[in-house]
């Protein structure tokens, strides 16, 4: 038997992942954000008690020490800990921890921590609930978000406390805690790991600045490593196809991020609600933030689809709305209906090549003056100089159109909306080409 099924029987439950076991409990212990809790910086003045506690905002990526630094303070505070996330919490949640705040305060005169990991999942409404109990000091707030909290939490919650920014752990840091994992942590201290300096590269390389990962990677390379001679040598191909068995490999700056995006795109585009859920669901699973997704959505209903139907872009705009108003983890439901909509609907990019070749002529013919009729003539010199002269007002003909001439004269007869003959464009289509018969009947023989 190895040591980690030795150990999960000595404690008579699941090993906790190593990231967990390697926890600082205190900054002696902690590797990174030396501007913030290096000495006489900020943090560590707080943590040492030299300052109070504020409402805080701790704000960088993943794996740079957001909870680490928070259970710090609790502890260095002697408050009250309580740990949220705003992937699955809701109202409920807060008001149980707001009613036990205030039962610490009366009691025992105790502070309350609130932290509330991935604070910007947290809706509008979740976040103004916080705002009275934050104001009057029942609780503490530390919220911890990957996301720009100026666009991601409110405002008046944001005055409230201070923000503070943390930075991807630099390679000597990422090296400094992979080896202290070797060697302080009961489990691996015990299997005599040996890593070359182009393994620990590698490993660094891959973390990008992320401590979790590191430790992930090789608490995963050290079950795959098989002992040779006392000792177990992490190889580069170990790493490998360590890394091919992550769950997710999924970074919101990374290539993957990109990819993965540009997988749902393509599937609405070409009309595949199943991969456009499959993907989707991949998102949210790897906790991609559901407003960039609907932001996607949004543009796609006006590029793919366009006039083809005009519906598209009301349903997929709602669909921003409304998991703005809503959060997670409801707002998955939300964006499936929209996905599923937008992949079913007739395509058609009309309207963005039209927007395009518009914008190419523009930037050519950026001197071409507004033709006179066309133009406002508020003032008696203006109208003798011919502003407005010859402009046809089109509620005063039949049908509320007239044909006259809207473009440059250089430009007279261009033709940039060509709407195809697919869903409700084929409506657009019959209606202008029955109005422009002499541009559009010309412009038959180019589509």
């Amino acid at each position: 038997m190895d040591l980690f099924k030795q150990e999960e029987k000595r404690e008579g439950a699941p090993l906790r992942p190593l990231a967990d076991r390697m926890r600082p409990s205190d900054l002696s212990e902690f590797v990174g954000q030396r501007h913030l809790v290096g000495h006489g910086k900020v943090l560590r003045n707080i943590i040492d008690g030299k300052s109070q506690v504020p409402s805080m905002i701790l704000w960088g990526p993943p794996g740079t020490g957001k909870t680490t630094i928070a259970k710090i303070v609790a502890s260095s505070a002697n408050a009250e800990f309580f740990h949220i996330s705003g992937v699955n919490a809701g109202l409920a949640d807060v008001r149980k921890i707001i009613e036990k705040a205030r039962l610490n305060i009366k009691g025992l005169g105790r502070r309350t921590i609130l932290f509330i990991d991935e604070i910007h999942r947290f809706n509008k409404a979740q976040q103004d609930a916080l705002l009275p109990h934050v104001e009057d000091g029942t609780v503490v707030l530390i919220g911890a978000t990957t996301e720009n909290p100026s666009f991601e939490v409110i405002g008046p919650l944001l005055s409230r406390s201070r923000v503070y920014r943390l930075l991807p752990l630099e390679d000597k840091e990422i090296e400094e805690v992979i080896h202290r994992a070797l060697t302080s942590d009961r489990i691996l201290s015990g299997l005599n790991i040996k890593i070359t300096t182009e393994v620990m590269k590698l490993i660094v390389k891959f973390s990008g600045g992320d401590a979790r990962i590191a430790l992930n990677t090789i608490e995963l390379c050290s079950q795959l490593t098989k002992p040779r001679g006392g000792l177990r040598t992490i190889t580069t191909e170990i790493v490998k196809e360590a890394l091919q068995k992550r769950a997710i490999m999924y970074d919101k700056k990374g290539d993957y991020h990109y990819d993965t995006i540009s997988a749902f795109i393509k599937s609405m585009r070409g009309s595949d609600p199943d991969g456009a859920v499959y993907w989707l669901a991949r998102m949210i699973e790897a906790g991609e933030d559901p407003l960039f997704i609907a932001r996607r959505m949004v543009i796609l209903a006006s590029e793919d689809i366009g006039n083809a139907d005009p519906n598209a872009l009301v349903v997929a705009n709602s669909a921003f709305q409304a998991v703005h108003a809503v959060g997670m983890p409801e707002a998955r439901i939300i964006l499936a209906q929209a996905a599923t909509y937008l992949a079913s609907a007739p395509k058609s990019n009309a309207s963005y090549m039209a927007i395009e070749k518009a914008i190419e002529d523009a930037r050519k013919s950026s001197n071409e003056q507004v033709p006179l009729h066309l133009r406002n003539a508020p003032t008696n010199l203006m109208r003798e100089m011919g502003y407005g002269k010859g402009y046809k007002y089109a509620h005063d003909y039949d049908g509320g159109f007239v044909e006259q001439d809207f473009l440059p004269s250089k430009l007279k007869g261009r033709i940039y909306y060509r709407p195809k003959k697919i869903g409700y464009e084929v409506t657009i289509k019959q209606r202008l080409e029955e109005w422009w018969k002499k541009r559009r009947n010309k412009d038959k023989g180019s589509e």
